[in-house]
Formats: structure tokens, C-alpha cells, sequence
């Protein structure tokens, strides 16, 4: 496929990630190395919302209008050809975390670190059901000689309930919902592998028996060096993934029998979200070249529940 057409929107951004488009036409995203929530205006501008530390990753605005950062708690970098690369926790790391942040002030408050005696390791990707929960991943943590495994867990957004559903799983990342909210999809980093779950109710997955790792139905599972990173789903249920080392977004039909790519100027395209009065405007985040981008898609992206 040919290189679409796409605009700068901003640049300078460090490392960004988990774009969240608003009524307003700005544009929210963490920036990872930045350990910042930042507005993108209209016009290119930026405002900082709040310095969070570490390494937020994902956002989304939750049923109280505020918004919910996954915090993998921060990595080591190693810049090679002025390229950002992750190499391992950073020295400080502590653990991962839920954050909720008011828009209005830039007041943050951690809501979650650990579920039971298990703390959080990487939390990555979220997204909000009808009812007001939250599904998100957690990556784990990757060390020189070992890991700590994540998985993909559910959470209330007043802070009272927070549960493990899919463990153990190879590196989730990003997490999505169908249009009728029967399908919770998760992406695997490095297999490049694209997984469903069925919902039976909030929290709740059916799990497929073995030779199922992980309860899931595989959808997909890209040949080559490929790794999915975040993703969006369309209206018609399209799954949009960003993938790295590739560099584009896959899209991939619900039953997986259709997969196409749309490349980006950069192997480390993180996400996209949609936007826009039709909901046809994808925003994604190019990482190693700092900048979100915008380009008109062919269909329309699923309104997210509270986004406005």
C-alpha cells in the first residue's frame, strides 16, 4: 500500500503514546519519556496537563471525566541514532500504577497498585466498558537475565474493585473493545499476535481449553518481524493496530480473514485513535520521530464510551 497522506499535527513530543481525541478538537497523549499528559491543541500548541513521573502509556477519559493513565512505572533508554529504545526498568522503578487525573486542575491521584498481594508491573492500554469499568494489560517487566510476567485485569473506576482475568499471557498490550462490547481483543507485543475473548459479563471472560495459552481465540498472528503495539477499534469492527518494527497500523476484520497494513514514516508507531465530527480523522503517535500525525481514514473509528 502506498504511504497515505498524513499531517504533522505536533512535534517535539517525547515518546508519545495513548492519544485521546476530545470534543474540543485537541488532542490528549502521554508522552512515556516525559513522564507528562499533554494537550495538543488544534493548532500544534501544547500544554502540559500534569507531570505524572515515570512512564505513563495509555489514557482514556473514564465516567467522571477524568482521565485514567496506565503507568508502566518507568524505563531505561538507550538512544541510538537519536532513537529512544527501552532496555529495562529504570533504576528507580518501583512498581506500576493506575492514575486518575483531573483535567481541569492537573491534580493526579494513584488509584491502583497492586491486586491482592500482587503488585502492578507495567500497566499499558485500557479501555471503558458501557457500565463504566475499565479493562486494561499490563506488559510485565523485562529485566537483562529475567521478567515479571503482566496480564490483562478489570477495574472500577471509583477505586473499589480491582481483579486479574487473563494471566499468564505474553506481553499485552493493547486492549480493545467490539461494538456490541461481546469481544474484549488483546494484543501481544512480540509474538504479533492478535487475541479475543469472549465477555460473559463485566470483568468476566469465557476461556477457550487448550492449546489456548491464554483462554483467547487467536484472530491473528502476523508473519515476519512484526509486534503490535495499542489499537483502536472501528464502528464496523475493525481492530487497528499500531505496529512496530513495520511501522504502520494493521487492521484486521473481526474474524481475522482480512488483514491490511497502512505504513508510517516510523517502525515505532505506537497508537491511534479517531476523531473528529465523522470520526474519521486517526490520530497516531510516531514515537522515535516525536510527533502525532493525522490522516483521514477510510471508515469510521467506535465512539469510546464517556469521550464526549
Amino acid at each position: 500500500m502506498h504511504q497515505p497522506d498524513i499531517r504533522v499535527v505536533a512535534s517535539g513530543l517525547d515518546f508519545p503514546e495513548g492519544p485521546v481525541a476530545l470534543p474540543d478538537g485537541s488532542v490528549l497523549v502521554v508522552e512515556v519519556a516525559g513522564g507528562r499528559l499533554t494537550r495538543v491543541r488544534p493548532d500544534g500548541s501544547k500544554q502540559t496537563v500534569a507531570e505524572l513521573g515515570d512512564g505513563p502509556n495509555g489514557a482514556a477519559i473514564g465516567p467522571d471525566g477524568k482521565v485514567y493513565v496506565c503507568n508502566n512505572g518507568g524505563f531505561a533508554w538507550h538512544v541510538e541514532d537519536g532513537k529512544r529504545h527501552v532496555v529495562g526498568p529504570s533504576a528507580d522503578y518501583r512498581g506500576g500504577r493506575i492514575e486518575r487525573v483531573d483535567l481541569d486542575t492537573g491534580k493526579s491521584e494513584v488509584l491502583y497498585t497492586h491486586t491482592g498481594p500482587h503488585r502492578l508491573c507495567g500497566p499499558n492500554d485500557l479501555v471503558f466498558d458501557r457500565q463504566g469499568g475499565f479493562w486494561f494489560s499490563d506488559l510485565g517487566k523485562t529485566r537483562a537475565r529475567d521478567m515479571d510476567r503482566g496480564g490483562v485485569y478489570y477495574a472500577r473506576a471509583d477505586g473499589s474493585l480491582l481483579k486479574e482475568v487473563i494471566f499468564p499471557i505474553s506481553k499485552p498490550n493493547g486492549v480493545g473493545l467490539s461494538p456490541d462490547e461481546k469481544t474484549l481483543y488483546v494484543a501481544e507485543t512480540e509474538t504479533g499476535r492478535l487475541w479475543a475473548f469472549d465477555i460473559t459479563g463485566p470483568g468476566e471472560v469465557a476461556k477457550q481449553p487448550r492449546p489456548s495459552p491464554n483462554g483467547g481465540r487467536l484472530v491473528v498472528g502476523l508473519p515476519g518481524l512484526q509486534m503490535l503495539d495499542s489499537m483502536a477499534v472501528c464502528a464496523d469492527g475493525t481492530v487497528c493496530c499500531a505496529t512496530l518494527i513495520r511501522g504502520g497500523i494493521t487492521t484486521v476484520s473481526p474474524d481475522g480473514a482480512t488483514v491490511n497494513h497502512v505504513p508510517m514514516p516510523d517502525g515505532h508507531t505506537t497508537n491511534i485513535c479517531f476523531g473528529g465530527t465523522d470520526m474519521k480523522t486517526a490520530y497516531i503517535t510516531l514515537a522515535h520521530r516525536g510527533e502525532l500525525v493525522a490522516m483521514t481514514w477510510d471508515r469510521p473509528g467506535l465512539k469510546l464510551n464517556f469521550g464526549g
